[in-house]
């Protein structure tokens, strides 16, 4: 499908940062085709599909480094609770949900995702092979793994670590079968990795494991890095150090690994994980549920650390990331205006093709590259006036700003109305499957309190 776009404001963030104001974009062939004035562009392509671009700011389409789709199932429960949730709550409740469950509550992630402007999600989870087949569906591009670990999580709630390399093989098989099956399909538009849990969920043979499969297929990974101080202790009990100088001792470290949240990251952790360089994959809004994310955020910018932004769980909006992600980036700067809007928005998209090293084609918008956009409109009053697209961006649009999304061309979401699914299944779907599996777990378990009312 040949489109052009005219009459919009692009925000390209591409090296020089440039904004392009009564600008036209040409599609052609999933790829940018071509980008200029949009008077001198409707002439150019005349026989091209003309979309009406006025009011609208399209930007490179919004990278979710990482989230976990199926955790859409715990909306509204664990978030005002200050019990153990990781092991008590998400580990169960994952294991617990049959895969219809899991299918009908990554679709509503995936509607959540369109509608909040992103076209490429990092989902990693366990049991992925049994939904794999609904994100796909979705039409966005994708990244998938497979959470593997040989401790033994149904243990872990008890604050008991046990490690089983028949348990462990579980989650090879799982991964296997799902690089096999999904790596590369869709023309691409599907991608695999390689995940460890967590340094605490993972005993050394089974980073060897990980490591020798990731290096096999040539997979980059990811990793949950000191996330919790019961991580810390363990690992520590585990091997006599912390995760980061855990996972240097067994090879873990490189430009190939994306590394989520950080919070418990000293100076001499940031300063390694900096020379080995691994990227940061920061979930600011999720992490501040209970104040600002403690992790030191402004050190990790300034020792030049590659930041993108993902969701984590329980939410695919990425304006949530970058509206936290200002305020949490600025105040471990020790407050003013660093970072700048542009350096939030860079953490949405270029900086989340990098971690995948996808920056050759995605994370910008320049002839050549997908076409993977963000539309946006600005006809909205929380958005006007437009002094500048940018900060507006940032500080103030939300999902209702989203008009369209498109990869490679194709419309998932076009002027408002979502193409891919229909919404109201999809919403009585996910109802009626998160109470079946919270009614089950908490059956199952009755000594877990109750956090749905």
């Amino acid at each position: 499908m040949n489109r052009l776009i005219h009459g919009a404001t692009l925000i390209t963030c591409d090296d020089q940062r440039s904004m392009i104001h009564d600008s036209a974009i040409a599609i052609s062939g999933g790829k940018i085709l071509d980008i200029g004035d949009s008077s001198a562009l409707l002439a150019k392509y005349a026989g091209f599909e003309q979309i009406d671009g006025a009011g609208k700011v399209i930007t490179p389409g919004l990278i979710n480094s990482h989230t976990h789709l199926v955790l859409t199932v715990m909306r509204g429960t664990i978030e005002d609770y200050s019990g153990e949730v990781i092991y008590g709550y998400m580990g169960p409740i994952t294991m617990a949900m049959t895969p219809e469950e899991r299918q009908a509550m990554v679709k509503l992630g995936c509607l959540e995702a369109i509608r909040s402007g992103a076209t490429t999600i990092s989902d990693s989870s366990r049991f992925v092979g049994t939904y794999a087949d609904t994100v796909v569906q979705s039409g966005m591009r994708v990244v998938l793994s497979e959470l593997a670990a040989d401790a033994v999580n149904l243990d872990m709630a008890k604050g008991e670590y046990r490690y089983d390399q028949a348990w462990g093989e579980q989650y090879l098989a799982r991964t296997r079968e799902l690089i096999e099956k999904y790596h590369g399909s869709e023309g691409g538009r599907v991608e695999c990795q390689v995940a460890a849990h967590a340094p605490d969920n993972c005993s050394p043979w089974m980073l060897r494991q990980l490591l020798d499969l990731a290096e096999k297929h040539g997979l980059r990974r990811n990793v949950h890095l000191c996330q919790s101080m019961m991580e810390l202790e363990q690992v520590r009990k585990l091997s006599g150090d912390g995760p980061v100088e855990y996972l240097r001792k067994n090879g873990w470290l490189d430009s190939k690994l994306i590394a989520a949240h950080w919070s418990y990251c000293d100076e001499a952790d940031i300063a390694t994980l900096a020379k080995h360089g691994v990227h940061m994959a920061h979930c600011p809004a999720n992490s501040s549920r209970r104040g600002p994310h403690r992790a030191k955020v402004g050190l990790i910018h300034d020792s030049g650390i590659n930041i993108a932004f993902g969701t984590d769980n329980m939410t695919e909006d990425m304006f949530r990331a970058m509206h936290f992600g200002i305020v949490v980036h600025r105040g471990s700067h020790g407050g003013g205006t660093t970072p700048t809007p542009q350096d939030i928005l860079d953490c949405a998209t270029r900086n989340g093709a990098l971690a995948l090293d996808r920056l050759g084609d995605l994370g910008t918008l320049e002839i050549g590259k997908k076409a993977d956009l963000t539309i946006m409109n600005f006809n909205h009053a929380r958005l006007r006036p437009i002094n500048n697209a940018v900060s507006s961006l940032v500080h103030y649009a939300d999902p209702g700003a989203v008009d369209g999304v498109m990869v490679e061309g194709n419309f998932l979401m076009r002027d408002g109305k979502v193409l891919v699914m229909e919404e109201s299944s999809v919403l009585s779907d996910a109802e009626a499957a998160a109470k079946a599996a919270w009614d089950r777990l908490l059956a199952s378990n009755k000594d877990l309190p109750t956090l749905r009312h």
